[in-house]
């Protein structure tokens, strides 16, 4: 069974740099796209950044371009999302998902996703 497990989050304040990390088991990552989608309180669910299977392929929202960077640790089955700069507008759950449609383009951040995470809390405030 394909499992994810986001961790990472809470309370950050303004300019900090938490990385949230995304533990699989029963799969493994390096087989798959990946993704990380945020959903704020009222808001529709948002695709932050994707990777394609092969790692040759990143892509992000223009709201994290340049402050976001997403990774993937083969040897640790986990993948990451480093977030720099946050904002309060980044207040969000933050979900990992996995796909096994190898790419990932603008409109994987849509969400076609085939297994997702519980998610996990990111709070950015002074």
């Amino acid at each position: 069974q394909l499992q994810l497990a986001e961790s990472g989050g809470g309370l950050v304040q303004p300019g900090g740099s938490p990385r949230l990390s995304c533990a699989a088991s029963g799969f493994t990552l390096e087989d798959y796209a990946l993704g990380w989608f945020r959903q704020a309180p009222g808001k529709e669910r948002e695709g932050v950044s994707c990777m394609s299977k092969s790692g040759s392929t990143t892509n992000y929202a223009d709201s994290v371009k340049g402050r976001f960077t997403i990774s993937r640790d083969n040897a640790k089955n986990t993948v990451y999302l480093q977030m720099n700069s946050l904002k309060p507008e980044d207040t969000a759950v933050y979900y990992c998902a996995a796909r096994s449609i190898p790419w990932c383009t603008t409109y994987s951040l849509q969400g076609h996703f085939d297994s997702w995470g519980q998610g996990t809390q990111v709070t950015v405030s002074s």
